[in-house]
């Protein structure tokens, strides 16, 4: 095997990601090969575009998200693949994709924040939920009266709605083109990719027993995001350029930001 040829490199590629199961970062894969065997960058970049477009026509496509690279089902297939496992998959409730959405695009954003764009109180088990999927992370605290917690999503976030950036969230302009006009029965009218995705991807097109319609989608969000247009989807690409003052080490303890 030839690893500076990249028809061989991009086997060798697809084997990692098959066996990984999880995005690799160039990084990651870069570390997979002693510094002797590596192959130069350029090859990479060519073994990534060869294996890319030898899953055209294939069941499977290669998708760069947040963390890096990864081989996955095509969307399409979705509906008939979720068939595989025998436990219903997870519907989310209209007030978690509301509160998940506002996080996604008003970051940072606190609890009661988010309380005064729904008009109802925050359910601790939603933010305990998106913690715990690792969808959402602490920040930093307000500096107002109580210090409440500030909310961002993370890349984990990113990575399960097949995004790479947030740059990536649909624009709310685009959304509302694509949804025109109100729709009385939202299961029965097509939605776009972008917001089923944030529902779940492996859904399909069943309804859960006895669960309200309006559970299912949270498009009305879109007319109370409308009105605070101005300044939504701060891009924080997983405030990796700058931490917010007051920000949270990894023991969940406020470590003050240190300015040069």
């Amino acid at each position: 095997m030839n690893l500076n040829e990249p028809r061989d490199l991009a086997s060798l590629i697809e084997a990692f990601l098959l066996a990984s199961g999880k995005p690799q970062s160039l990084e990651r894969l870069y570390e997979l090969f002693e510094e002797a065997e590596r192959p130069e960058p350029k090859v990479f970049k060519q073994a990534l575009e060869v294996l890319g477009k030898s899953c055209n026509g294939r069941a499977f496509e290669l998708k760069e998200v947040a963390s890096g690279y990864r081989l996955q089902i095509r969307e399409d297939y979705a509906p008939w693949v979720g068939r595989l496992w025998e436990e219903r998959p997870q519907r989310y409730s209209r007030a978690l994709l509301e509160t998940l959405a506002l996080i996604a695009y008003r970051q940072p954003i606190t609890r009661g924040e988010i309380e005064d764009v729904r008009g109802v109180a925050v359910n601790s088990n939603i933010i305990k939920t998106m913690m715990e999927r690792e969808w959402i992370r602490v920040v930093g605290y307000r500096e107002v009266p109580g210090r409440p917690a500030m909310f961002a999503t993370t890349k984990a976030f990113l990575d399960h709605f097949n995004l790479k950036s947030l740059d990536e969230l649909p624009a709310l302009a685009e959304l509302r083109e694509m949804e025109p006009e109100p729709v009385l029965d939202p299961d029965d009218a097509p939605v776009p990719a972008h917001l089923q995705a944030l529902a779940d991807a492996s859904l399909g097109e069943e309804e859960a027993e006895g669960e309200p319609k309006e559970e299912t989608s949270f498009r009305s969000l879109l007319v109370e995001l409308d009105a605070m247009e101005e300044g939504l989807k701060t891009d924080f690409d997983d405030l990796r350029a700058e931490e917010p003052e007051g920000s949270v080490d990894e023991e969940g303890k406020a470590q003050p930001t240190h300015h040069h």
